[in-house]
């Protein structure tokens, strides 16, 4: 019995030390090999304007956020100032959009008081356009 609890011991140690080897480097967790290149306002915003107006016509809303993400013209064209999102930050941000339910865009189109999720606030509190 001596010999069983010594493998499991092993085994154990062997588990726990792979698990700090193959840990990720710091500076290299959520990057996912990607080079820093700043998110260019332009396609960011007509990829976000596309999904709200898919989301909104697929769920059935009828908020004046939802027609402006629908129409012709680009709702906004320009990060707040001292914001810089990197392109990894926008890809997050629309992958997190692109899977919300109809109940998250009931609350993120909504005309009273609009939410956005988490993976979509990379700009800094308090910053103006």
């Amino acid at each position: 019995m001596k010999g069983r609890t010594v493998q499991v011991m092993k085994l154990a140690l062997a588990f726990v030390a792979l698990a700090f080897c193959a840990a990720p480097v710091p500076g290299d967790v959520g990057g996912c090999g990607q080079d820093s290149q700043p998110l260019d306002p332009d396609v960011f915003f007509w990829s976000l304007q596309g999904i709200e107006c898919d989301h909104c016509q697929q769920c059935d809303l009828s908020t004046a956020a939802c027609a402006r993400a629908c129409g012709q013209q680009l709702v906004q064209s320009a990060f707040p100032k001292d914001c810089e999102p990197l392109v990894h930050d926008g890809e997050v941000c629309l992958r997190a959009l692109q899977d919300g339910s109809c109940s998250d865009f009931s609350d993120y189109m909504s005309d009273r008081a609009p939410t956005i999720p988490t993976e979509c606030n990379f700009c800094p509190l308090g910053a103006q356009p």
